[in-house]
C-alpha cells in the first residue's frame, strides 16, 4: 500500500525550480499511481515556466508541457499528500502562513542531504543546468525512498 497519493514540489514562484522537479518525477513515475505537481508560495497570477527552465528540460528530453504557475493553497494539505520545498526557508514559510500543514519537508531534510536546491532564477543557462543536475541526483534518491516507503507502509 502506498503512503501518498500526491506529491507536490514547492518553490517561491512555481516558474523555475519546482517545475523542473515536477517534470523529472513525472518522467520517473510514468506508470505509478501518484499525482505529481508543483506549486508556488508567491503566485499572483498564472505564468508559464521560465524559458531557461524549458530549455534545460528540453535538453534532457523532458518538457513542462502547458505548465502554468499555481499557488499553494490550504486545500493542498492532507495526510495523503507529500509536500517538498526546495529550501528550509520555504518550509518555514509554509509553517508560518498556513493552518495545520502536514507532511511538509524541505527536500534536503527529507533526503538527509546537506544543501538546499540551488535556485538559478536570474542566472545563466549554465546555472539552470546546475540546478537540473542537482535535482536529478536528489530525485533519484527520492524515488528510491518513496518506493521503499511504499513497501513498508501499512
Amino acid at each position: 500500500m502506498k503512503r501518498y497519493d500526491k506529491l507536490l514540489f514547492v518553490d517561491i514562484q512555481n516558474t523555475c525550480v519546482s517545475p523542473i522537479a515536477e517534470a523529472i518525477m513525472q518522467d520517473r513515475f510514468k506508470l505509478e499511481d501518484i499525482l505529481i505537481e508543483s506549486r508556488g508560495l508567491v503566485v499572483l497570477f498564472p505564468e508559464p515556466v521560465n524559458p531557461k527552465t524549458e530549455e534545460v528540460l528540453s535538453l534532457a528530453g523532458l518538457t513542462s508541457g502547458e505548465h502554468m504557475s499555481k499557488p499553494l493553497g490550504q486545500e493542498d494539505f492532507d495526510e495523503r499528500t507529500l509536500i517538498l520545498t526546495m529550501s528550509q526557508e520555504q518550509q518555514e514559510k509554509i509553517y508560518s502562513e498556513y493552518d495545520n500543514p502536514v507532511n511538509v519537508f524541505a527536500l534536503r531534510a527529507y533526503l538527509g542531504a546537506e544543501d538546499d536546491v540551488f535556485d538559478p532564477y536570474g542566472g545563466t543557462l549554465e546555472d539552470y543546468k546546475k540546478c537540473y543536475e542537482q535535482l536529478n541526483t536528489m530525485l533519484d534518491r527520492l524515488s528510491e525512498l518513496l518506493l521503499q516507503e511504499e513497501k513498508t507502509y501499512v
